[in-house]
């Protein structure tokens, strides 16, 4: 029981007598008190004992922190600072280095689309729009996957094969990314380019859906323009990214509290009913954490997407039609070449990057942290 700023505990022996101990935190440190809630009357001249037994002053609680608590402490807080020194070294390194064409573009180099520094016109636009239009792809297929795939593990599945099923995930996960590029190379192009063409000639109406070069009346019309476009890009991204978010959305929700569990089913609730009410609100924190996890490997991801599409230097709206960029493949592609003052500019762009990475965690840590899963761990 917790009354006030106090704390106590109640324990009956094996004799009946029942005994109070009460824990004060004060000024002074932590004090406590112990009655005899199952004793007579006694007075003090009935002897020593009873004496004793009636002397509730009080008595301080001594203890001090070990030196394997104290070097566990020290151990954590420094890591953490390593952390964050590093990711400050790494913001003003691509910030010193960028600095000369930043200066030379001014804020043209968030508004051009071009890339040619030498020449004096280039920017991120295109790049940036690009690496955002992939990674929300790949986010928009890896998040139900993901969620069906950890709620299938954690809920559903034999205890014969879950382990398995968890084994096959976290392999997923591990594999390099080249093998995930040339697996959207040669074999998801080529049978994405019939379910390209349906969704283009059906739902042509959506802006983004739309291919101009492709008339869907046309027989003889080529399907070589869905080739290494950004729905591409996303598919080989969310292949990539939701092994991830389903393996933090299945721990998360493992820990959801078997009373509430229990609670919602002996309340009525079916299977599915119990998953809407309990897990999935208690584990909010880790799908959002899974998600933003995931959103950060996107945007970063480098040589799966520079192999799987055709690098262009404008903000193309349609996702299915050849043509898309990002800063990472941008970096890849154009830093071997680089003169000094355009690898200032891809230096430029690699910190627009960082910023973008940085806003998505942040904010992803603060509404993890406002969820139970997130207060909870």
């Amino acid at each position: 029981m917790r009354t006030g700023g106090s704390v106590g505990r109640v324990r009956i022996r094996a004799d009946g007598r029942v005994l109070v101990r009460i824990y004060a935190i004060g000024p002074r440190g932590v004090s406590m008190t112990e009655s005899d809630l199952s004793a007579p009357a006694l007075a003090p001249s009935q002897g020593p004992v009873a004496a004793s037994m009636l002397d509730e002053r009080p008595r301080r609680l001594k203890g001090g922190i070990g030196a394997a608590d104290r070097i566990f402490r020290y151990g954590a807080h420094g890591s953490g600072l390593v952390v964050l020194v590093l990711m400050t070294l790494v913001g003003l390194f691509l910030a010193i280095r960028g600095a000369e064409a930043i200066r030379a573009a001014g804020g043209a180099f968030l508004t051009e689309q071009d890339w040619e520094p030498d020449s004096g016109r280039f920017g991120v636009a295109a790049v940036l729009f690009g690496t955002i239009s992939i990674a929300v792809i790949a986010i928009a297929v890896a998040l139900p996957l993901a969620l069906g795939t950890a709620t299938y593990i954690s809920e559903y599945a034999p205890p014969g094969i879950k382990s398995f099923l968890v084994g096959v995930v976290d392999l997923m996960a591990a594999i390099p990314s080249v093998v995930y590029g040339l697996w959207g190379m040669f074999w998801l192009e080529g049978n994405l380019l019939p379910v390209a063409r349906w969704i283009s000639a059906h739902f042509g109406w959506i802006p983004i859906f739309r291919v101009d070069r492709f008339d869907p009346d046309d027989p003889l019309a080529t399907p070589t323009v869905f080739t290494a476009s950004a729905a591409l890009a996303g598919l080989v991204v969310a292949m990539m990214v939701a092994p991830i978010a389903c393996s933090v959305m299945r721990e998360v929700f493992a820990q959801a509290p078997v009373g509430e569990r229990e609670g919602a089913l002996a309340l009525g609730a079916s299977k599915w009913g119990m998953i809407r009410s309990v897990v999935y609100p208690f584990g909010r924190g880790g799908i959002i954490g899974g998600t933003m996890l995931g959103l950060g490997r996107a945007l970063g991801e480098t040589i799966a997407v520079y192999m799987v599409i055709s690098p262009i230097f404008v903000i193309n709206w349609e996702i299915l039609s050849t043509g898309t960029n990002s800063i990472s493949s941008l970096i890849a592609l154009r830093h071997g070449e680089a003169s000094n003052f355009a690898l200032s500019a891809l230096m430029a762009a690699g910190l627009v990057l960082f910023a973008v990475t940085m806003v998505v965690n942040f904010g992803a840590g603060i509404i993890i942290q406002r969820s139970r899963s997130g207060e909870s761990s």
